[in-house]
């Protein structure tokens, strides 16, 4: 068969045949005219190096697992050099995990000094383990579900409610103003050194605060420039616990206390419980002199909601 005939059926490309050659990897005959005939066994091999390469053996490597081939045994890797090529594989691969690891160690530790920075709470003072980090989010987290517990929100009126807020003062929610003002409520954000609710990760929409809480920070300028005239995070943590969180944070709004959930109650907010705690489901209000204009709900990833507002700000502009 041709080179393109091989490519093709062994799921790689003309050059890197080309390349397997230049190595010795392959010796195809040539025909009368000078062309490269493969056979069955080129393919044979020509695959092999690339199941190989798929697991991270470079092509340079995986020489002993083609001359085992060519030996006649059934499988590339039956023959003790083959074995012996897995274990330098995976000795390679353990030395560069342990890298990553210990830089992955030093970037969390650099994270929390710096998150700490200025805060009445530090690593120390707590018994942190630096590898504790609440700004990232598990790969496996379950997704939550759309159960319509918002679908009445839009063009409902705030009521006359006052909130405590970190900045000192008392926030009425149906004084906001005539413009665009974002409240993302959300559970409750986690602290270092203090435990969260057993099985957090398993709740779905649960997990996630702090990170929701960054990307507001982080984009809080590209809200004020889209059309929002503030943003407020909203939970029924107190507000004592929550202006820790401003602080190592370093967030540019105010966050607003509910422990008695009384937004919940009187605009029937979805809430959840665990561990003993009623506790607000995340989502988002947009309200406009006086009335939720729009809500998100449910909100996932949390670490990208920031993102969503804002696209939904540029898309709707005022």
């Amino acid at each position: 068969m041709q080179i393109s005939e091989l490519a093709r059926q062994a799921g790689v490309t003309t050059k890197a045949v080309r390349y397997y050659e230049s190595l010795g990897l392959l010796t195809p005959a040539r025909l009368a005219n000078g062309y490269r005939d493969y056979d069955e066994h080129d393919l044979r091999l020509t695959r092999e190096i690339r199941a190989l390469s798929s697991l991270g053996i470079p092509v340079e490597r995986t020489r002993p697992f083609l001359e085992c081939l060519a030996a006649g045994h059934r499988y590339g890797d039956d023959c003790p050099a083959s074995l012996a090529g897995y274990r330098d594989a995976i000795d390679e691969l353990t030395r560069r995990i342990e890298g990553l690891t210990a830089r992955r160690a030093a970037l969390v530790a650099h994270l929390q000094q710096a998150a700490h920075r200025g805060s009445r709470v530090s690593p120390a003072d707590e018994g942190e383990d630096l590898m504790t980090d609440y700004t990232s989010l598990p790969a496996d987290l379950p997704v939550p579900e759309d159960d319509g517990a918002a679908a009445h929100l839009p063009g409902r009126k705030v009521p006359h409610l006052e909130l405590h807020a970190t900045g000192g003062d008392a926030v009425r929610l149906d004084a906001l103003g005539a413009g665009r003002t974002v409240i993302y409520i959300y559970p409750l954000t986690g602290r270092p050194g203090v435990d969260l609710p057993d099985g957090w990760d398993s709740i779905p929409g649960a997990r996630g605060c702090t990170p929701e809480a960054c990307g507001f920070r982080d984009h809080y300028q590209d809200l004020l420039a889209a059309g929002a005239d503030g943003v407020f995070g909203l939970s029924s943590q107190a507000t004592e616990y929550q202006g820790e969180v401003v602080e190592r944070l370093h967030l540019p709004f105010q966050m607003l206390s509910d422990p008695a959930r009384s937004l919940a109650r009187e605009l029937s907010l979805p809430t959840f419980e665990t561990s003993g705690l009623t506790l607000y489901k995340r989502l988002t209000l947009i309200i406009r002199d006086g009335v939720i204009e729009h809500a998100f709900y449910p909100v996932f990833p949390p670490n990208e909601h920031a993102d969503q507002i804002l696209t939904w700000l540029r898309d709707n502009p005022l």
